[in-house]
């Protein structure tokens, strides 16, 4: 009676028999101390065994049914730390002390995902976090300690202090794939989170020092920078060996994924396969979901700034909750470049204690992977989030390395999701805002874009190329998506973009002219239906029907005077340097006659007969034998442009657009980089657990995420 069980002679067994009886045993209903012997057995298992898929299933039920009692998932999590110290603390450490991590954190991962899926309450006791009190523990150890606090400040100690080899290759992989088990919690509760949401690790994971937050976020980004290959030729796990099969707990943990992999077969992930790398993605996956998590708590207590690294400062109010600060999107915002020490106006250095990265090196990594969705949700955090990488960004003399991926996967809009295809438009928002942008992208000639089959683009510069894409996106959008927040967004950053045009070549002129008509087309359309149904009725009419009509008129109102804003803008600041606009305008002057003297529209027209009275009266004061060619129509308006002056032309304040993220952007990006996870990692979650997305639909979600146009001069829209 009271006596430690001990386990059984296991030496002259078979290591498949060891293996059913040790899994068999941590499941079941006997308890083993955490100072019991069998840990180190369970722990030493080879890995080159196999479990059956439907034993997987029955240990999993009979592990939940027993871990009330046994308090295994403790003591597993409580050795999983103590390997992971083992390993931080001696870096020679031999090769059979990694392995026992690997098994650790395999075996933790595969029970503690089951236990969350089949959560059923909020509460963090039915994880059962503790050790019994009659438990006897080893020496020095403190049973009464936060087991989710020590297990997540040594997962993320070893990812942000040991270094990616061949020899860690594997557990780094495995830690990662653990950090997103433990934080599936999150999937759990709706978008929007609450105070009584529960998720005990990733709370966890915030309450961590702000250093060794700083050295999680620099070992996920340079993981993904550099992109670890796994080291097949590693003699130290021979479940990377050449033709080996999975091991017993790679097995289980495959197996326990499969059980409900299927209903996420719709969640297809992008194409660029060839840029997939597993650490990489995985610590993509984790940094995103970190950094976008905010913990949700009651008003009347509300955070305050403290001075030690603690994870909380200044909360944001939202209703009668707060929002505590979030460590990891502080550690990113504030990230460095590592070839400059950046100073400040009055000549101070900053703090050493920033991330420190290598901008040109992720600058390159984001240009080859920006078909990856994870990709792009990095770059826009980073260009709105992180100043001076945007600044880095836009000094570049490069920038089709990142442009020529993000307008390719633009053309092909049809192929991607719209969130994917909306959070590229904000990324060319943002850039757009600064003026050296809009003029050093003229500057950049490509000499042919092999991928844009709709016409031969041949020596266009990236600026014509950029205005061309978005003008085919709207068109692409206007018959598909009719997504009105995407619409404004490109007509926002064509507007930004307008006043520094430079030779826009004469098929992203011709485009741009073709925009207003198609516009114009669906203006008058609509016009048509009012006066139709005003024509039957006498007015308009309070019906739905009517008050869409009224409000679609008014929004595409809205978009035409945009689009002849641009227009303005092109021939107020830009017309001497753009004379295949001129000729464009001239060319397909008819479309601008039936809003000449239009009250919501006239005065922006003034300018456009202004320019082509000048140089009508130009083509038709020369004597000319025969047809005019388009050639030498546009040698003469650029003999004249040279005599052209601005004055007499109304002079409109320039628009411009900015970017601004709403107060709680975790409502839309949360779910979205969850979504992406699951479809991307292989990692399964039951369906029917899931609540902060729906599941019955594909991966597509309002775009109404995180936009407000703030436009500086916008009274005469």
């Amino acid at each position: 009676m009271g006596a430690v069980p001990s386990t059984p002679r296991l030496s002259g067994a078979r290591p498949q028999d060891a293996a059913d009886y040790l899994i068999g045993s941590f499941v079941g209903e006997k308890t083993f101390p955490i100072g019991s012997d069998f840990w180190q057995k369970l722990l030493e298992l080879p890995l080159n065994l196999h479990w059956p898929t439907h034993r997987v299933q029955e240990a999993c039920k009979l592990f939940a049914q027993n871990n009330c009692n046994t308090r295994h998932l403790t003591k597993i999590l409580i050795h999983l730390s103590w390997c992971l110290q083992e390993c931080v603390s001696n870096s020679g450490a031999p090769s059979e002390v990694y392995e026992k991590a690997v098994n650790a954190v395999y075996i933790s991962s595969v029970f503690l995902k089951y236990l969350i899926e089949n959560a059923q309450s909020n509460s963090i006791e039915e994880f059962h976090l503790s050790l019994n009190e009659s438990e006897p523990a080893p020496n020095g150890f403190e049973t009464d300690q936060n087991i989710e606090s020590l297990v997540m400040h040594n997962v993320l100690n070893f990812i942000g202090s040991v270094e990616v080899s061949p020899k860690t290759y594997l557990l780094h992989h495995e830690l990662l794939n653990f950090m997103l088990v433990a934080m599936s919690t999150q999937l759990l509760y709706g978008p929007a989170p609450g105070p009584t949401d529960m998720n005990p690790f990733i709370d966890a994971a915030m309450a961590q020092e702000s250093s060794l937050v700083g050295l999680v976020v620099r070992r996920l980004l340079l993981n993904y920078i550099i992109r670890p290959r796994i080291p097949y030729n590693s003699t130290s796990y021979p479940v990377f060996s050449g033709g080996s099969q999975p091991g017993v707990l790679q097995r289980v943990s495959s197996a326990a994924a499969t059980l409900v992999l299927l209903p996420f077969n719709y969640l297809v992930s992008s194409t660029g396969d060839g840029t997939r790398n597993p650490l990489a993605d995985s610590s993509l996956h984790v940094l995103l979901i970190l950094n976008y998590y905010h913990k949700c708590v009651v008003g009347d207590e509300s955070l305050t700034d403290r001075s030690d690294d603690s994870a909380t400062s200044d909360s944001l109010s939202k209703g009668k909750t707060y929002f505590s600060d979030n460590p990891y999107c502080k550690a990113l915002g504030n990230a460095r470049d590592i070839e400059f020490d950046r100073v400040d106006i009055e000549g101070n250095a900053h703090s050493g204690s920033h991330v420190r990265l290598p901008f040109a090196s992720l600058f390159d990594t984001l240009g080859m992977c920006l078909a990856d969705e994870t990709a792009v949700l990095l770059l826009y955090t980073l260009v709105h989030g992180n100043s001076d990488f945007l600044e880095y960004v836009l000094v570049r003399t490069d920038l089709d390395t990142l442009l020529m991926p993000i307008l390719e996967t633009l053309y092909n809009a049809s192929k991607r999701t719209s969130n994917h295809i909306y959070i590229l438009l904000i990324i060319l928002l943002i850039l757009s805002q600064d003026s050296s942008f809009n003029a050093s992208i003229h500057k950049i000639v490509l000499p042919s874009i092999p991928w844009y089959q709709e016409h031969l683009l041949h020596r266009t510069s990236l600026g014509s190329l950029m205005v061309i894409i978005l003008i085919r996106t709207v068109k692409y959008n206007l018959s598909k998506l009719r997504d009105l927040y995407l619409h404004t967004t490109c007509l926002a950053t064509l507007a930004n973009m307008a006043p520094h045009f430079h030779h826009l070549s004469a098929y992203a002129s011709q485009r741009l002219v073709s925009l207003f008509y198609m516009l114009s087309r669906k203006y008058n359309k609509l016009a048509e239906r009012i006066d139709d149904k005003m024509g039957k009725s006498g007015s308009l009419g309070q019906d739905s029907l009517a008050e869409d009509l009224s409000a679609e008129l008014h929004i595409y109102t809205d978009f035409l005077r945009i689009v002849l804003e641009i227009l303005n803008a092109i021939l107020t600041y830009a017309l001497p340097r753009n004379p295949e606009v001129v000729y464009a305008i001239m060319h397909r002057q008819e479309v601008f006659e039936p809003f000449k003297n239009h009250p919501r529209f006239s005065e922006l027209i003034e300018n456009i007969y202004m320019v082509l009275d000048f140089f009508n009266s130009r083509i038709d004061s020369q004597t000319h034998d025969g047809e005019w060619s388009a050639e030498k129509v546009l040698q003469l308006i650029i003999m004249n442009c040279r005599s052209w002056r601005v004055e007499g032309m109304k002079m409109f304040t320039q628009l411009h657009f900015s970017y601004e993220q709403e107060s709680h952007p975790e409502e839309f990006f949360t779910p979205y980089i969850w979504r992406v996870a699951l479809s991307q990692r292989g990692l399964s979650f039951d369906p029917s657990a899931i609540n902060l997305f729906p599941v019955d639909l594909p991966i597509e979600a309002s775009s109404r995420f995180a936009l407000n146009f703030k436009d500086i001069n916008m009274l005469n829209l």
